[in-house]
């Protein structure tokens, strides 16, 4: 199970790019976990935990922006998000693509402009557009071939294809479509909200290539430990909720007692440190450039 690795005499002689890492780590035989970031600065505590990967989850900026998961926000607002967490972070990032923002031809754009970001990966999902978070009810696909000719327009990057068939469609028209998807040039097959472990098993055996299982807290899909995840046959994690939903909580309790008491002392174990919040966002390293260029002058 990859959360970190050491860099090798290789890696030191000539380092790979993100992509090239995020490739290796599709094609090892272990199980990546990237815990989902809904911001630049929760990017930067996945890296500091350790994790091999972030990804960037669009339900995630969505309701950090204010918005529900219903594919408000544009190509523009997202690429400039993902722009920023890429430059912050040194490991890969896993961007979330939804429909690709249109037709083929749209996807086109949006992989020129997520190249640009220097993202690593992302996911692109057979939904209708405006689509709708994975684990809302009412969701609709368009057709396989439709969705084939976008993943043939969108190549060039780590290609995640992501198929929400399985509320429409039943789990074997999910995992049809996703093999459909690799054989189109995908990456790797992600077949949304499987309802129960024996679906899961069933994605695990049959997706006919590196497979994505998404962990949802309190959605469609149940919680298991990465250890059966694995031992189910996924290469790649994503768990997009959980940063934001402990951030939510502690907020609301600060807020609370913010309130209530008219200071937070009762809630002090909510709180981040003075020097934890400044080491999340290398504040010492950027204090000795400044040092460097700005105090010897």
């Amino acid at each position: 199970m990859a959360i970190g690795r050491q860099a090798t005499n290789a890696d030191k002689e000539m380092p790979m790019t993100q992509r090239q890492t995020m490739r290796s780590l599709i094609a090892c035989r272990g199980y990546t976990m990237a815990p989902g970031a809904y911001d630049t600065l929760t990017a930067r505590l996945v890296e500091q935990a350790g994790f091999a990967a972030v990804y960037l989850t669009g339900g995630g900026y969505s309701r950090a922006n204010g918005y529900p998961d219903l594919g408000l926000l544009t190509l523009s607002e997202n690429i400039r998000f993902i722009g920023l967490t890429v430059e912050a972070v040194g490991i890969p990032v896993i961007a979330d693509a939804d429909t690709g923002y249109g037709n083929a031809i749209n996807v086109i754009r949006t992989v020129r402009e997520y190249e640009k970001s220097g993202v690593a990966a992302f996911h692109i999902e057979d939904q209708v557009s405006p689509k709708k978070c994975g684990h809302y009810e009412g969701k609709e696909v368009i057709s396989t071939a439709e969705m084939v000719g976008k993943i043939h327009a969108a190549v060039d990057l780590v290609v995640i294809a992501r198929s929400d068939a399985r509320a429409v469609e039943g789990l074997q028209a999910a995992i049809d479509r996703v093999n459909t998807y690799l054989e189109a040039g995908a990456d790797v097959g992600f077949v949304e909200a499987p309802q129960n472990v024996d679906e899961l098993r069933t994605v695990g055996r049959n997706v006919q290539g590196p497979a994505l299982v998404n962990v949802f807290e309190g959605g469609k899909t149940p919680m298991l430990p990465a250890s059966e995840l694995e031992a189910m046959g996924f290469r790649l994690g994503i768990y997009p909720s959980q940063t934001h939903r402990a951030a939510i909580r502690a907020a609301q309790r600060v807020l609370a007692a913010l309130r209530e008491d008219g200071d937070t002392h009762r809630v002090e174990a909510e709180l981040a440190t003075f020097q934890e919040r400044e080491d999340a966002v290398g504040t010492g390293r950027w204090r000795a450039l400044e040092e460097k260029y700005l105090l010897s002058r």
